[in-house]
């Protein structure tokens, strides 16, 4: 009994080579990610699918949403298919490989987290419904639904995942030093760009005069989006920490700033706020923090939410009569974007309560990347969806007949006892 006493002792005292330990996923961190990704399904579904639909006429409010749900539908299967792969999969400096086609292969741990990678696809998977989900809102009333329903897996391949592997995935964008914490460049600048060139391609609604038929459906999506968007930025700190909190914070002062600062110039305006402008202000200063939320102070957040809802509300008024963009995607989320990424380096800075840059990295380089990076994702956008949009036209009507636009999308169709949505 005492031989086999010493021998357990003497193995155990034995020196164990460094790699016995085995990293395990952190359930905090797993669980924390897992909620995130359920927050901006809900900032997406129904978040945005109310906003849109308050924002187009009463007869065409429901076709409006079933093609964010079409749109969600493709993009998520796609998503899985090739998109996570070409976005994070070890490829080239420019696109990602074919690793994880199908989701195969994926590791019992995301490389250098601690969450597993599982979680992260299921996080990076409603980013990129988020993303394609804002598109149908640009050409809302004019695009058909079976058209709108096939870009939208074109535009996450052509345009999303090559954006998102640039920056996000360690490709040349990331290496030419173009930051993007949560999104404003990555996602929004992408998806408002690319909503412009939509806007272009199918021309103004033949109904021009009408507005938004129910403001309280507006209200309520974007205050969906409003909360949801906890999960954009937080989930982005990649565990549950002090970095996620912080971001969640600063996201809420820079979303309550700019929808004072956008009633305030609609009520020097105009004499009256309106439900839309609020959400409006919020929702461009959610976007404008996007890229920069924990890594700025408490009153740098406020002003990067004032300062983005002042310039968005002052282009407004210079967009409408040229851009027929029912949920002023463009406005909101290519313009606020643009911002959001241009105030990332004046207000990192430790005078104005940021972290601070790296030893190698100075004002002046910082913005220059960030000049460059708004440059190429706007361009890209625009381009690649112009030429996802005409490829697409070849074989799929992009828009509605004179008729259609008349009689509104939502019409019955008794011959087929069901919702007609073309």
């Amino acid at each position: 009994m005492f031989a086999r006493c010493l021998l357990i002792f003497l193995f155990l005292a034995a020196p164990q080579t460094a790699n016995a330990q085995v990293a395990v996923a952190d359930s905090g961190d797993t669980g924390w990610m897992i909620i995130c990704a359920l927050l901006i399904l809900f900032a997406a579904l129904p978040g945005l699918l109310l906003r849109h639909a308050g924002l187009v006429n009463v007869r065409s409010a429901l076709s409006a949403a079933m093609q964010g749900i079409a749109v969600a539908a493709g993009a998520s299967l796609v998503w899985a298919i090739a998109g996570y792969s070409l976005s994070y999969a070890p490829g080239s400096a420019w696109l990602g490989g074919g690793a994880n086609l199908f989701l195969a292969n994926l590791g019992s741990l995301r490389e250098g987290l601690t969450v597993p990678e599982s979680a992260f696809v299921l996080f990076q998977m409603a980013l990129a419904l988020l993303a394609a989900c804002l598109l149908p809102g640009a050409v809302a009333e004019r695009a058909r639904f079976g058209w709108m329903a096939g870009l939208a897996p074109l535009w996450l391949l052509i345009v999303y995942a090559p954006v998102v592997h640039a920056v996000w995935g360690g490709g040349w964008l990331a290496e030419f030093g173009v930051m993007d914490f949560a999104g404003s460049l990555v996602i929004h600048t992408s998806a408002g760009f690319s909503a412009l060139a939509l806007s272009v391609i199918l021309g103004r609604r033949r109904t021009p005069g009408t507005a938004s038929h129910a403001p309280l459906l507006s209200l309520a999506g974007g205050a969906l989006v409003w909360i949801g968007w906890a999960g954009m930025v937080g989930g982005w700190a990649l565990g549950a920490t002090d970095s996620a909190a912080t971001a969640i914070l600063n996201m809420h002062f820079a979303a309550c700033a700019g929808a004072l600062t956008w009633m305030l110039i609609d009520r020097i305006a105009t004499g009256y706020v309106s439900a839309t402008g609020a959400v409006s202000g919020a929702v461009v200063a959610l976007v404008a923090i996007s890229a920069s939320a924990p890594l700025i102070g408490t009153g740098g957040a406020m002003l990067i939410g004032l300062i983005s809802a002042l310039l968005c509300r002052t282009g407004k008024a210079m967009l409408a009569n040229r851009i027929d963009d029912p949920a002023d995607v463009f406005l909101l989320h290519g313009i606020g974007g643009v911002i959001g990424t241009l105030l990332l380096p004046l207000f990192v800075q430790p005078l104005l309560g940021g972290v601070g840059y790296a030893a190698n990295i100075s004002i002046s380089t910082a913005m220059l990347s960030q000049l460059s990076g708004i440059a190429i994702v706007a361009l890209w956008s625009m381009a690649g969806t112009a030429i996802a949009a005409l490829l697409l036209s070849v074989m799929l009507p992009m828009r509605i007949s004179a008729q259609q636009a008349a009689s509104g999308l939502d019409q019955l169709d008794h011959g087929q006892q069901g919702w007609d949505f073309r």
